[in-house]
């Protein structure tokens, strides 16, 4: 049976995953996933919602009693070529994170460890009020995370923030998320709230979506100068591209004294 189900509505993508009782996700949460992945690319996809199924959960975390069945020369392996043990995760997540669309994350219920590291690599991370806690414990079991969290999480909110929460296998609630930079937004309704804003980009020009996310990303992976040379190539692509081109004419066509009120509507 599958762990993920899919609706589509009006370009956006809703994805829920449900592995009772506590949604760990594993190697058959990981591979759907991928498949779902590669059909996102398809153009009448214009943004995706991810949220969890089961009351109270997004995705716990990794699925522990998986890992366990690994094999010591696997693993052995792994620590001989530098290679992650769980490569299909992390490959998941870096595919995931690259895909050309808009991914918004619904954080609706527990997300931590591997759960919370699928979380960092979404674009937009919506939480929800409750009883919930989002984090890294790894520490406290004598882990480090490895689906990414030490990399991605110093981006998103710095080195030094991301080192202590890091360090003390913190998880915290939702509010707490927030004032650290963790989520964007916190709702009542997360799902609710993710739907709303992926409509919303679902509505504008998608080469111009793809681009300044592939910027960002690739940009804060390197120096200033390369950073901007990343940027200069993707402006120059969203120059010639035939979806800004026609919104660009609607803009410029409007009296002076309407256009504030126009990008104000465009949202």
């Amino acid at each position: 049976m599958s762990l993920w189900t899919t609706e589509v509505e009006g370009g956006v993508c809703v994805a829920t995953y449900s592995f009772p009782p506590m949604n760990y996700i594993g190697a058959q949460g990981t591979q759907e996933m991928m498949d779902l992945i590669e059909s996102w690319k398809a153009p009448e996809i214009r943004a995706v919602v991810i949220n969890g199924g089961v009351k109270g959960k997004f995705i716990t975390h990794y699925y522990g009693e998986e890992l366990t069945t690994l094999d010591p020369a696997h693993i052995q392996n792994c620590r001989v070529l530098g290679l992650s043990p769980i490569p299909e995760y992390s490959g998941m997540l870096r595919c995931l994170q690259q895909l050309p669309k808009p991914v918004i994350v619904a954080m609706n219920g527990d997300a931590m460890g591997g759960g919370f590291e699928f979380c960092l690599a979404c674009d937009i991370r919506i939480g929800e009020r409750g009883d919930y806690r989002y984090g890294l414990p790894e520490t406290r079991l004598g882990l480090i995370p490895g689906g990414g969290g030490t990399q991605r999480l110093p981006r998103l909110i710095g080195v030094a923030k991301a080192m202590e929460f890091i360090l003390r296998g913190r998880v915290v609630p939702p509010e707490e998320a927030l004032s650290l930079g963790i989520i964007s937004d916190l709702a009542d309704d997360a799902l609710a709230r993710a739907k709303e804003i992926a409509r919303e980009l679902a509505a504008l020009p998608a080469t111009g979506l793809a681009r300044a996310k592939r910027v960002v990303y690739e940009g804060s992976e390197t120096h200033i100068d390369g950073g901007l040379a990343i940027e200069n190539a993707a402006f120059l692509d969203v120059m010639v591209a035939e979806d800004a081109a026609q919104v660009v004419g609607e803009y410029l066509s409007l009296p002076l004294e309407e256009r504030r009120a126009w990008l104000e509507r465009r949202k």
